[in-house]
């Protein structure tokens, strides 16, 4: 199947509720549309990981996460512009846009702007952000191919998009936007 093809069966599935597999900048990742429930619940279940810890959002260009950044002060926008596209995934402080399995137990939300080309296509193609975590089930290391991703997951996702990884050798750094903050270098 085309990637073209690839891209059209994982939105169709994201918009159905379902789980998506795709390379990042530095593993596979997995993804779901952010705003249903039941798809960040069947995406953490298969993960099993834990509820509370909540999980990033990838857009393709920063004017898809205009609604979570909505209120934000001019100066702290700055840095995300400056740093975006790219592996940067900032915790911006939750406008109330974010459902609470994407937040967890948190004040704020983790975006990401990725400069994965089959990324921004994902995210052009669904229509805005897709959730964005590592594909593994929790504390055990990410699938490096897609090949990984099914003996990992088996049938229990909904597409693969196959594709390369981006070429970083670790996923992206986060960094708390209020404080500067580095969580994870």
């Amino acid at each position: 199947m085309s990637q073209a093809r690839q891209i059209d069966h994982a939105v169709a599935a994201l918009r159905r509720g379902g789980v998506i597999a795709y390379p990042t900048e530095a593993v596979w990742g997995l993804g779901c549309d952010p705003d249903n429930d039941a798809a960040v619940t069947k995406l953490l279940r298969l993960k099993r990981r834990d509820p509370a810890k909540g999980v990033i959002l990838v857009a393709g260009r920063i004017e898809q996460f205009a609604a979570w950044l909505e209120g934000l002060p001019v100066e702290l926008q700055a840095p995300l512009a400056a740093s975006w596209p790219g592996p940067n995934t900032w915790l911006v402080p939750d406008n109330g846009r974010s459902h609470a399995l994407v937040h967890g137990e948190h004040d704020r939300v983790a975006l990401r702007v990725s400069a994965h080309p089959l990324v921004a296509t994902l995210c052009e193609a669904f229509g805005g952000p897709i959730v964005s975590t590592s594909a593994n089930v929790a504390s055990e290391p990410p699938a490096m191919s897609a090949e990984e991703v099914r003996s990992i997951f088996g049938d229990g996702l909904d597409a693969i998009v196959e594709g390369e990884l981006g070429g970083l050798e670790r996923p992206s750094t986060i960094r708390d936007l209020v404080s500067g903050r580095v969580l994870r270098d």
